[in-house]
């Protein structure tokens, strides 16, 4: 089984250490591939960079040369799963809704512990397309950006455990899930300090993929997300109208 886990963003260090926590959750025989855009923000934090994410990651994907059984959207509360369910006959998980809903099997209510305060009304409005939203007990801010994840990891996570602790306390949350990819690979030690669930959005995505594929079961094409009409699109794919053709 082979699972594209594509960054939002075009920084390549975050884009590892999401496919290194993708492949330490993954079963034996589970190959992760970590695909970077050609294109976009080097980090998504508002609604200019989640849409251009969202043109970026298609793109990165229906470019990818080799098969491949299903995708793996790593941005939370980011745009763009609709259409590539619309592009693709395999699973598409989307990090947001796999860990609210896997949240959802671990206590009442669960509260989202993000990045930027400017984050936190695109993610509610994610949560709430979804359906997801009637056990959201809050969206917190952390304050970090999204590069200072890995520029400043030990700061990080103490503003992030500030945070949940805070969501336990005062929203009522039972569960704490990490609204941001870059937070892959910190859910162990806030789980410590914080005192509940910590669910890491990567790591369900890539176990709820998993399933689906054993399963057999991917999108339903007969309506929402049917494959596009056939027209003319000019210029798509974008890295494919780039890249001049071998000679």
């Amino acid at each position: 089984m082979r699972i594209l886990v594509a960054n939002v963003n075009t920084t390549q260090s975050m884009t590892d250490s999401i496919a290194a926590s993708a492949r330490s959750v993954a079963a034996l025989g589970t190959e992760i591939i970590g695909i970077t855009p050609r294109f976009g923000a080097d980090s998504c934090e508002g609604n200019f960079e989640s849409y251009l994410a969202a043109i970026a990651v298609m793109d990165a994907v229906v470019s990818y040369p080799e098969p491949f059984d299903a995708v793996i959207q790593a941005g939370y509360g980011e745009h763009g799963r609709e259409g590539l369910q619309e592009l693709l006959d395999v699973p598409v998980v989307d990090i947001t809704e796999a860990a609210a809903s896997t949240a959802m099997f671990l206590g009442h209510k669960y509260s989202v512990i993000t990045t930027l305060d400017r984050a936190v009304p695109l993610i509610e409005d994610r949560l709430k397309l979804a359906g997801l939203d009637a056990r959201c007990a809050s969206v917190r801010a952390s304050g970090m950006a999204v590069l200072e994840l890995e520029e400043e990891p030990e700061r990080a996570v103490e503003a992030i455990i500030e945070q949940a602790l805070l969501a336990v306390r005062e929203d009522k949350a039972e569960v704490i899930v990490l609204g941001c990819g870059g937070m892959a690979g910190l859910d162990e030690e806030i789980r410590k300090r914080a005192g509940v669930p910590v669910v890491d959005g990567v790591a369900a995505a890539v176990t709820i993929a998993e399933s689906l594929v054993r399963l057999r079961l991917s999108t339903s094409k007969v309506r929402t997300y049917a494959t596009p009409r056939p027209k003319t699109v000019i210029g798509w794919p974008i890295t494919a109208a780039e890249v001049p053709a071998a000679p």
